[in-house]
């Protein structure tokens, strides 16, 4: 698909967001719950189910996945197109997805674990410090943030990659690596540059 004419060039602004799922150019978008991430519930050490945040979450495919599992999540976007393409196909459980500013967002409930897939690249680099430290608000010792990063710096974005020493610097402030692993199913735009990476609170 070539990339439509877009008058928003700036991630920063829900305009920018608003204007791809309308015009339904969301390159990122896997219509459906990865793999890795299903395999990921399917382990949870605890009966009990943890409560999980999603920022960014577009079309919220998992957050639909988890709801009918009867976990408790919460999934924002700032784009008030994507929440609309994430309240139509969630159905029932469209409560569950919020307008919100993920840096000033407060959930209803402590986040055990807060899921990343496309947002941290969604961001531009100037504002990885604040994703970084606003995680680290949301997310108190023990909880989980976990998910596909991407890795490898891109001359430009969205998506915005990031070096793997890069990653690290950014997140050890608050947070252990207990695991990473390769994935595969990747969508085009990801491909070859997924990893599954969980980090633990410190």
């Amino acid at each position: 698909m070539s990339d439509p004419s877009f008058d928003n060039r700036d991630p920063n602004s829900p305009g920018f967001w608003d204007e791809r799922f309308d015009q339904r150019f969301t390159p990122w978008d896997q219509a459906g719950v990865p793999q890795a991430f299903a395999s990921f519930v399917d382990a949870w050490p605890s009966q009990t189910p943890p409560n999980e945040l999603i920022p960014g979450c577009g079309s919220a495919y998992e957050a639909l996945d988890l709801a009918q599992r009867g976990w408790p999540v919460r999934a924002i976007d700032f784009s008030p197109s994507a929440v609309a393409a994430a309240r139509e196909q969630l159905g029932t459980h469209a409560a569950i997805v919020e307008q919100a500013d993920f840096f000033a967002y407060e959930p209803p409930f402590a986040t055990d674990w807060a899921y990343e897939r496309a947002f941290l690249c969604a961001l531009p680099r100037n504002r990885w410090p604040d994703y970084a430290a606003r995680m680290a608000h949301l997310l108190r010792p023990g909880a989980l943030l976990a998910g596909f990063f991407f890795i490898g710096a891109t001359p430009k974005g969205p998506p915005f990659g990031i070096d793997r020493t890069e990653l690290d610097a950014l997140l050890t402030p608050y947070f252990a690596l207990i695991d990473d692993r390769e994935v595969s199913g990747s969508i085009p735009v990801f491909a070859g540059r997924e990893r599954w990476m969980t980090w633990r609170r410190v």
